[in-house]
């Protein structure tokens, strides 16, 4: 079952957000918490959005997104930051219906670009998003500021 995230998923989204980073080799780099994600989640007028997967209860996975805009093609689009199911619960279809759900989100509302970024070395990732169709953009290149970098450019330096 694909359900919108409530307030009392925000500990078990945390949860997977740890287990994902610990995947991809950046655990070093998660700092949200709890509140956090709470107030970016469900405040009045939210930051980011979340679905959960659930199987007899239990929170199996989730994706965590937000809108983006194209000045291109003049609409909305959905931004995927986080899609994650755990490990003993991949392959049960969990992964496909948390995207068709974020397809069917973009097909409601007129929105033309359902978008997300994979590690390179990821090749199971890769190769579920490209079962479902989805084009590898490979002629962009995708830059961060982060830190002291993005103080320094802001002019801040603490």
């Amino acid at each position: 079952m694909i359900r919108p995230a409530k307030t009392a998923d925000v500990p078990e989204i945390l949860s997977m957000i740890h287990e994902l980073a610990d995947y991809e080799k950046a655990a070093h780099e998660v700092r949200v918490t709890e509140e956090q994600l709470r107030d970016t989640l469900f405040r009045d007028h939210p930051a980011a959005f979340a679905h959960i997967a659930e199987q007899d209860g239990e929170v199996v996975g989730f994706a965590l997104w937000f809108l983006t805009f194209s000045t291109w093609r003049g609409v909305h689009g959905i931004y995927l930051e986080d899609l994650y199911v755990r490990p003993r619960h991949r392959g049960g279809g969990h992964g496909v219906a948390l995207m068709r759900r974020l397809a069917e989100i973009c097909a409601e509302r007129g929105y033309q670009r359902l978008e997300w970024s994979v590690l390179d070395w990821n090749e199971p990732s890769i190769r579920f998003y490209e079962k479902l169709g989805a084009v590898d953009q490979d002629d962009w290149r995708r830059y961060r500021l982060t830190d002291e970098p993005l103080l320094r450019l802001a002019g801040r330096r603490d």
